[in-house]
């Protein structure tokens, strides 16, 4: 009888676990989440039809110029540096 209830014990959990990892994957593959949209993160764009290797070096370029026009703008400076 202690035995059954440690299977059933165990089969739950192992049920649980299932669901919670699935819930968690399906999330991933769904569309971009909102706040990386509203925050004014620029989501990078490729070409439809490129090859894996064209749209990685498209990705690596606008993510290059987007870092370089961040850095090139000026700091805010705070009240207490002024």
């Amino acid at each position: 009888m202690r035995g059954m209830f440690g299977l059933v014990g165990l089969l739950l959990v192992v049920a649980i676990i299932g669901l919670l990892a699935k819930r968690n994957l399906s999330s991933l593959t769904g569309a971009p989440t909102p706040a990386a949209t509203s925050a004014g993160v620029a989501l990078p764009t490729t070409t439809p039809g490129a090859t894996v290797k064209e749209q990685s070096q498209q990705i690596q370029q606008q993510v290059k110029q987007q870092v370089e026009t961040t850095v090139q703008q000026p700091r805010a400076m705070s009240e207490e540096t002024k």
